[in-house]
């Protein structure tokens, strides 16, 4: 006991000899400029443009704010917006959590090249992911004879929108999970098999309980990028008004026309949307951490 109570006061002094040296401690004034270049940056980039979207949303009044929202137009391109989040993540969240398991749990050939065909929407414009659909599915493209006599439309119509938006948005859930993954190991898993457990049985009881809140993470993420992605959705959509806008292609297109409250009326949402998932973002973060926490 006599050691280690020694051993913990040697710790103790060493600590407080380290928080008074001067060298690792920051002078007033560097502590001062490092705060107010942070907060000078959050404000000027993230706080007046906030604040404006909604001061020109609102500034018509709340009659005309509401009237841009209840537009046929504008209910059809928030309608098609729900459509492609709620078809889009679910496939997303089925492809993060298979090849998650896959990248982690097992050995097999061409491991890193399918990691790195996992990132490749983060390093291709989405501009250009849209005009791969276009060249592929489109008139003139590769099955666009086939497509066209099954009378089967693609390109300027909903399931091009919704490979688009899937295209782009599919890293998500699967980067948030394969580190966190990778980190836990196959050791909980393989004593699971050992003990009878079906390949089911393991994923369902021992690897998703492990995962549940990364998985929430991405899935969040995922939903917040398929809602206000408009590079690629602009490319396949053809932009047709009432039946191909989404809500992004709806706020260009009014304020092309210069219906300035109706367009930041409908950008509003998506800043609400925005402010949504960073409170549910902040949540799962609070949460894992909390449970990280109790569990160690």
């Amino acid at each position: 006991m006599a050691v280690v109570a020694a051993t913990f006061d040697a710790r103790l002094d060493g600590a407080a000899k380290f928080e008074a040296n001067p060298a690792t401690r920051d002078s007033g004034w560097v502590k001062f400029v490092v705060l107010g270049l942070g907060l000078t940056y959050f404000t000027v980039f993230l706080l007046l443009p906030l604040a404006a979207v909604f001061t020109e949303a609102f500034r018509k009044g709340v009659d005309t704010y509401f009237a841009a929202l209840v537009e046929p137009d504008a209910l059809s391109a928030i309608e098609l917006t729900v459509i492609a989040a709620a078809l889009s993540v679910p496939l997303n969240l089925i492809f993060g959590v298979s090849a998650a398991w896959a990248v982690a749990k097992f050995r097999f050939p061409g491991k890193n090249l399918l990691i790195t065909f996992i990132d490749l929407p983060f390093s291709v414009s989405p501009v250009v992911a849209g005009l791969v659909f276009v060249l592929v599915f489109g008139l003139q493209g590769w099955f666009g004879s086939w497509l066209r006599d099954h009378d089967i439309k693609i390109i300027f119509a909903v399931p091009g929108i919704v490979l688009a938006t899937i295209f782009v948005t599919f890293p998500f859930i699967a980067r948030e999970l394969i580190p966190l993954m990778q980190a836990q190991g196959r050791d909980e898993e393989e004593a699971a098999i050992s003990l009878g457990a079906s390949g089911f049985q393991t994923f369902w009881r021992v690897t998703l309980p492990n995962i549940k809140w990364a998985l929430l993470y991405g899935v969040i993420l995922c939903n917040a990028r398929a809602m206000g992605e408009f590079g690629a959705v602009s490319v396949v959509s053809g932009h047709i008004r009432g039946e191909t806008n989404t809500m992004p292609l709806h706020v260009e297109i009014l304020y092309n026309e210069y219906q300035f409250a109706a367009a930041f009326a409908v950008a509003s949402l998506l800043a609400l949307l925005a402010l949504v998932t960073l409170l549910l973002k902040t949540y799962v973060e609070w949460r894992a951490r909390h449970l990280s926490q109790e569990q160690g």
